[in-house]
């Protein structure tokens, strides 16, 4: 009887096992879409190619939505949720609020996405990989191979995304600190910081830097100052460096010369001889350098944290849960 007991308690637990689903790590690949629907990446690139030439500036918030996406816990998608009456998500946090733009675009590629592949198998966490890497790309970047198999998020936070992302006045030490706790080290720090060799900048994030920073080309921060006064204009926007719509080195250059328009990228070249400073002078030399390294970091990046097999699901509309 015992032996009999014991082997249905065996037959009980093997049954159980083969219930829970075991696919929940399954790897991202660059294929993923092969199968299912193998137009899907060029679909993607051609309606961000459109955007682009809409408004060359979409590329950077493109690329700006990939990054603060994958900032708060992984590369989920979670910061295209719009707030409901029961829920409260990333959009309002205070580094997205009135600046991460691209939702439209997300829309319609998702739509552009869906209509071709004649069902929705494609996930908005992985429209927004595709579309960062395409907006580099069509900007003038290298392309390299996005890994692919993301799902989405159910829910976001508002308060991870205050907490996460690494505001444009932290120091050198805070920035190294936010970037190792995401599994990035100093090399991509560096590195990811030249998507600021494209896109805009408001005011309210650079007014401290071209009025209290020392470390600034004083001829800059005048040029600066003429369209971000001390008080009010809050919206307005500078480049972030001198060709804002061309994916290339010049922002580097520009930390050479104390030109850096946000205080956390000048943070990254201080003169004094650091590993930060021989990156940067590196990269500001060696536009392939860049390029390769760049694509390798943002692989990197959108591997934190995703969501795969069961876990998550395939939204429908990228705005809200299913």
């Amino acid at each position: 009887m015992a032996a009999l007991q014991s082997l249905l308690v065996c037959v009980i637990f093997a049954f159980a096992a083969i219930l829970i689903p075991t696919n929940t790590s399954a790897q991202l690949s660059a294929d993923f879409y092969q199968k299912v629907c193998p137009r899907a990446l060029p679909v993607i690139r051609s309606v961000v190619k459109r955007a682009i030439i809409r408004e060359p500036r979409m590329g950077a918030s493109l690329l700006r939505l990939h990054f603060h996406d994958c900032f708060v816990n992984g590369c989920d998608g979670s910061n295209l949720l719009d707030d409901t009456a029961n829920f409260t998500g990333e959009k309002t946090a205070l580094p997205n609020l009135n600046s991460l733009r691209g939702f439209d675009v997300v829309d319609e590629i998702k739509a552009a996405v869906d209509k071709y592949c004649k069902a929705s198998v494609v996930s908005c966490a992985d429209i927004l990989a595709v579309a960062a890497r395409d907006s580099v790309r069509i900007l003038g970047g290298s392309f390299y191979k996005v890994l692919l198999g993301r799902r989405d998020a159910r829910n976001a936070s508002r308060n991870d995304a205050n907490t996460n992302l690494p505001p444009p006045f932290f120091s050198f030490s805070q920035l190294i600190s936010n970037f190792q706790a995401h599994g990035l080290d100093l090399k991509d720090l560096v590195v990811l910081s030249g998507g600021h060799s494209i896109g805009l900048a408001r005011c309210t994030t650079f007014r401290a830097r071209i009025y209290n920073d020392t470390n600034i080309d004083k001829s800059f921060a005048a040029s600066m100052q003429k369209g971000c006064p001390v008080n009010g204009e809050d919206n307005n926007t500078e480049p972030l460096d001198a060709t804002t719509t061309k994916f290339d080195t010049v922002y580097y250059k520009a930390l050479l010369k104390n030109e850096g328009l946000l205080h956390s990228d000048q943070e990254l070249f201080k003169n004094n001889g650091s590993d930060s400073d021989k990156l940067v002078q590196y990269y500001s030399n060696h536009p392939r350098g860049f390029a390769k390294d760049f694509g390798v970091s943002m692989i990197k990046m959108g591997n934190m944290k995703p969501l795969t097999g069961n876990l998550g699901e395939i939204r429908l509309n990228c705005r809200r849960v299913n």
